[in-house]
Parts: C-alpha cells; sequence; structure tokens
C-alpha cells in the first residue's frame, strides 16, 4: 500500500458580511453576549441563489489550480456536507461538471461537522489501495439554509463557505492514520430537524462536557498512530464550532505556545464541514502553517461522530 498527502488546499467563503450588530436587529442578543459565549465577531453568508455546489466548486478549482494538476488527473471527488439539498446528482458530481473533470468517482459524505476529516480518511484509503492517483476532497456548507433566524442560541453561531484539498498518492505518507467513530447514544446532542425545511439543533451544554471529556484523548490518539507527540505538532485545526470549545480543549491538551491554534471561528463562525479545510488553506495561504508543517485536525459533530489525523501541509 502505498501513502497520500495533501499537495494543494484552496477555499471560498460567499462576500457577505454579518456582523453580530446585524444580528442584534434580528433576534434578543448583542455584540458582548455573542462573543463572550461563543467567541464569533463575524460569519459569511451565501446569497439566496448561491448553493453549496457553487461554493464547492469554487474552492475545488482553486485548489486544482494550485496543485498544477489537469482536471482529468483527478480519479475521486468527494464533498462532504449536511447542509446540500440536492440528492441526486451528489453536490460532487455536481462538482465534477462544472471543473469538466471527466471520469472520476464522485460522491458526497454526510458526517455533519466531522464530514471533511472522515473523507479526508477516506479518500486516503482509496489513494493507499490504488483506486486513484489524484483526489479532490471537499467540505461546503450553506448553513444558513438550516438555520432557525429566530433562535439566538443558534443563530449566532452559524456559517456558509467551503475549503478543498487536492490529494496526491505518496511513497510517503503526508496523512496518519484516522482516529475515529461515533457514539449514538449521543446523537441527538447535535442534528438537523429533520422536516421538509431542516434546521440546526444541539445541546449546547452536553457537547462542550462531551468535548472537553473526551476528544482530548482522541487527539492524543490520532498523534500517537501518525508516531508524533502532541507537543511536536506545528499546529492544531479543530471544527471551529465555539471559541470557547476550542480554547479547553487547548488546554487539556497542554501544548506548548509554539504551536499554532486555528481560531478562524472568529471571523468565519461555525461552517460545520467546511470549518477545518477553510482554516486550514487560510493560514497556509498566509503562509502561518509553513510547507511541511505537522498539523492535526480534528473535528466532530452530528451523530455524535469524531475523526482526527495528523497531516503534513503541502
Amino acid at each position: 500500500m502505498q501513502g497520500s498527502r495533501i499537495t494543494a488546499l484552496g477555499h471560498y467563503q460567499p462576500a457577505r458580511v454579518l456582523t453580530n450588530d446585524d444580528l442584534a436587529a434580528m433576534v434578543d442578543t448583542n455584540d458582548e453576549w455573542i462573543r463572550r459565549r461563543t467567541g464569533i465577531a463575524t460569519r459569511r453568508i451565501a446569497a439566496p441563489e448561491e448553493t453549496v455546489a457553487d461554493m464547492a466548486a469554487a474552492a475545488a478549482e482553486k485548489a486544482l489550480a494550485a496543485a498544477g494538476l489537469e482536471p482529468a488527473d483527478i480519479g475521486l471527488i468527494t464533498v462532504a456536507t449536511c447542509s446540500a439539498i440536492d440528492r441526486c446528482p451528489s453536490t460532487a458530481a455536481q462538482v465534477a461538471a462544472r471543473l469538466a473533470i471527466p471520469s472520476a468517482v464522485a460522491f458526497d459524505l454526510n458526517n455533519g461537522c466531522a464530514g471533511f476529516c472522515t473523507a479526508l480518511a477516506t479518500a486516503d484509503h482509496s489513494l493507499r489501495a490504488g483506486a486513484a492517483r489524484h483526489a479532490l476532497v471537499i467540505g461546503a456548507e450553506k448553513m444558513s439554509d438550516v438555520t432557525d433566524w429566530t433562535d439566538r442560541s443558534t443563530c449566532v453561531l452559524l456559517g456558509d463557505g467551503a475549503g478543498a484539498a487536492v490529494l496526491s498518492a505518496s511513497d510517503t505518507a503526508g496523512i496518519g492514520p484516522v482516529a475515529w467513530g461515533s457514539d449514538p447514544s449521543r446523537g441527538s446532542a447535535v442534528r438537523l430537524v429533520d422536516d421538509w425545511q431542516p434546521r440546526f439543533a444541539q445541546e449546547g451544554q452536553s457537547v462542550f462536557r462531551w468535548v472537553t471529556g473526551e476528544l482530548p484523548a482522541i487527539a492524543r490518539e490520532a498523534c500517537e498512530r501518525a508516531g508524533i507527540a502532541p507537543s511536536e505538532l506545528t499546529g492544531v485545526v479543530t471544527h471551529q464550532a465555539n471559541l470557547r470549545i476550542i480554547e479547553a480543549l487547548v488546554r487539556q491538551l497542554d501544548l506548548p505556545s509554539h504551536v499554532l491554534i486555528a481560531q478562524d471561528v472568529v471571523e468565519s463562525g461555525n461552517t460545520s464541514a467546511a470549518s477545518v479545510p477553510l482554516a486550514l488553506s487560510k493560514l497556509t495561504e498566509r503562509g502561518e502553517l509553513p510547507s511541511g508543517a505537522r498539523v492535526l485536525l480534528l473535528a466532530f459533530g452530528g451523530g455524535l461522530s469524531w475523526a482526527g489525523q495528523v497531516v503534513t501541509c503541502p
């Protein structure tokens, strides 16, 4: 079995910025309350006509160009999303059509906010098995479509966007073994309330207790499987659910000060399956995570599911 590595990243965010003051005009809230409880200052909201496939394709096109590959080089496309309204054709198939990728296997993966890390592991396994030479792994969400704009406890959290990674087969593994799983007994802790018009819902305190109690061990397991100590990491990119959750997790891991912690949630909000690749792409684009950096990706979400792995930055 061969390895695989991330060779390029790309991201996309809608133009509209929704501030805390904007939300204060919609529901009973204010900037101080939102920042204190979530750390979020702004989030991006897609236009009514802008779809999950639009954002996924924009991020994927950027990543594909950065990788220096032709569309025909891609043999696998998977899109992690829980908010796409199209069941068939899949969002991945729509991305293939828009980018003129001729014959790749294309499918969507729904594992909530843990979706991108789950999809990354799935694609890595496929490349290791020789099913393709190059893959596109995308996390894309239009959470504004599933937001209850009358619920101040959840509407302040969510945003839209997409992030994409190009994976390539490699003689050396740039994607570490995945630590993943789920706790079905807590399946309703983070969910979309299923109806003709689904709505995001969560049990915030329950999720916070689970993350601080269980996720540090999962993070250490992912590092152990990759053969690296947490203190040797260059950075950590967790699901950008809430800044307070991220800070609590980092305290539990007792990381040294040199480890860069992604905090894209402050400007982007919670973008579900898009949050990890969106934050990772921004940090690499700005040069804050250099080429060759070892970074822990870690996500959790609906199910209650989790997935994490150590990757080498392109």
